[in-house]
């Protein structure tokens, strides 16, 4: 269903002592050479970058991680952080700032727990127990409640059918369910959206959504927005929009971490950094089209300095 078009591949000329020895050099003199450090990191995937880390350690005896702290500041520095950890590291440490902080940040454990593949979900939690020494389902039954606790613990299990298999009439029949557990009883039965949103395979939804607009003569977004509040409510449209269209969802998150009165740079760091070897360049391609403005050039407008030219870097990609 996705095309997975991402921006950074593994960079064909690949040498991790030779990428080790031009960092070092843009570190080494009375100032950070930011260009050389956005060369280097934001032309490699994630595995590479690792390597570099591995020779660097080697060849120096110093710890690339902790020698780009002291070197840089800022949004700079959080963005290149960013880079260096382990795609299911970063996830984890998203999730734990998002719940750890002062008041949940619920639309980063939304983004998440709706995006990720059951295999991502497994990484994701292994990481989180190693890093912070508790599973991520305790932190999240801690921080969270009601509905909304529920179907971020049902995601949490990995579970969901992957396969692309379908059934028509099992998609009547669940868009039945979903019309009576909602829309045709005082109080609604939030149970029955959980375990078929939080379970079936995307294509299946797909036409259990179609079959809901044939019974309720309306969209399930609608049904959703009347009959949901709150988190709840915008966990259930997340996982819509995302099997509508991923890159939209992803789209639309970005405009937001730009629009308005200052750009929300975690926000805007976390999605650029996750999405470059995943899918980023579809997601350039409908921002676009929704917006009528690059995402480059959105970028532009709303960052300074080696911050902007790093995300820059990353969303034009490295082939």
């Amino acid at each position: 269903m996705f095309t997975n078009k991402p921006s950074i591949h593994p960079y064909h000329a690949f040498n991790s002592n030779a990428d080790a020895e031009k960092l070092h050099k843009a570190m080494k003199g009375v100032g950070c050479d930011k260009d050389k450090i956005i060369d280097v990191l934001c032309e490699r995937s994630n595995w590479q970058r690792q390597e570099i880390a591995e020779a660097y350690k080697v060849m120096y005896g110093k710890d690339l991680i902790h020698e780009l702290k002291s070197e840089l500041s800022g949004d700079f520095e959080t963005f290149i952080l960013g880079l260096m950890e382990i795609p299911s590291h970063f996830d984890a440490h998203q999730l734990h700032k998002a719940i750890a902080g002062i008041g949940t940040k619920e639309s980063v454990l939304i983004e998440i727990m709706t995006t990720r593949t059951n295999d991502q979900i497994r990484k994701i939690k292994a990481a989180y127990d190693e890093m912070f020494h508790h599973s991520l389902e305790h932190d999240i039954i801690g921080d969270t409640s009601g509905p909304f606790q529920n179907i971020l613990v049902s995601l949490c299990q990995g579970e969901r059918d992957e396969s692309h298999h379908t059934d028509h009439h099992k998609a009547k029949h669940d868009a039945q369910k979903l019309f009576r557990a909602g829309e045709t009883r005082l109080g609604k039965d939030d149970s029955c959206f959980n375990i078929i949103l939080g379970s079936q395979n995307f294509a299946q939804l797909y036409l259990i959504f179609d079959e809901y607009e044939h019974v309720a003569e309306h969209s399930i977004e609608k049904a959703i927005e009347t009959e949901f509040k709150g988190d709840i409510r915008d966990a259930l449209l997340a996982i819509i929009k995302v099997i509508r269209n991923r890159s939209s969802f992803f789209a639309e998150l970005l405009y937001n971490s730009m629009k308005g009165m200052g750009t929300r740079d975690n926000d805007l760091i976390r999605l650029i950094v996750s999405r470059s070897e995943v899918d980023l360049r579809d997601i350039a391609q409908v921002y676009q089209q929704k917006y009528e403005k690059s995402l480059k050039d959105a970028i532009k407008s709303e960052c300074s300095g080696a911050y902007k030219n790093g995300l820059i870097a990353l969303v034009k990609g490295n082939h």
